[in-house]
C-alpha cells in the first residue's frame, strides 16, 4: 500500500513537472566548430614552432604535398598507417628538438662573454640588467 504523502508528490511531480525541450541531432559538419584557439597550438607541436610558421605561407596544394611527406617521415614500419605510437613518438621528437633549439638560442643571449658557460654574474645581467 502507497502512503498518500507519495502519492501526492508522484502526482504533482507528473502535473507540474516541466517537459524537457527536443533538441534536434546536429549533422556532422552542420555546426559551426571553434577550433581557431587551439588550431595554432596544434599546428606547433605536429610540425615544431619554425615549419608551422613556414607552413602558414604555403598555399594548400603545397602544404597538402608537404604534409604528405611529413606523413610518410612519421610512418616509421612504412606499412602506410600511421599509430597512435609513431604520432606520439613523432610529437616528442618535435618537441625535443623545439626545446634544444630553443636553449640553444637563450644560451647565446645569457653567454653575454662568449666563453660557452653562464656565470652568475651573465645570468644576473641578462634576467635583471634593466633593472640592476
Amino acid at each position: 500500500r502507497c502512503p498518500p504523502l507519495l502519492l501526492l508528490l508522484l502526482v504533482a511531480r507528473g502535473a507540474l513537472g516541466k517537459p524537457t525541450a527536443r533538441q534536434e541531432r546536429a549533422r556532422a559538419g552542420a555546426a559551426q566548430h571553434e577550433d581557431l584557439p587551439g588550431f595554432q597550438y596544434d599546428h606547433e607541436a605536429f610540425l615544431g614552432k619554425e615549419e608551422a610558421r613556414s607552413f602558414d605561407q604555403l598555399s594548400p596544394e603545397e602544404s597538402r604535398e608537404r604534409l604528405g611527406k611529413i606523413v610518410d617521415r612519421i610512418d616509421d614500419d612504412k606499412d602506410g598507417y600511421i599509430t597512435t605510437e609513431e604520432l606520439k613518438t613523432w610529437i616528442k621528437r618535435v618537441q625535443k628538438r623545439y626545446i634544444y633549439e630553443n636553449v640553444a638560442k637563450v644560451w647565446k643571449d645569457y653567454d653575454l662573454n662568449k666563453d660557452d658557460k653562464i656565470a652568475w654574474e651573465e645570468y644576473k645581467q641578462a634576467t635583471y640588467g634593466y633593472y640592476l
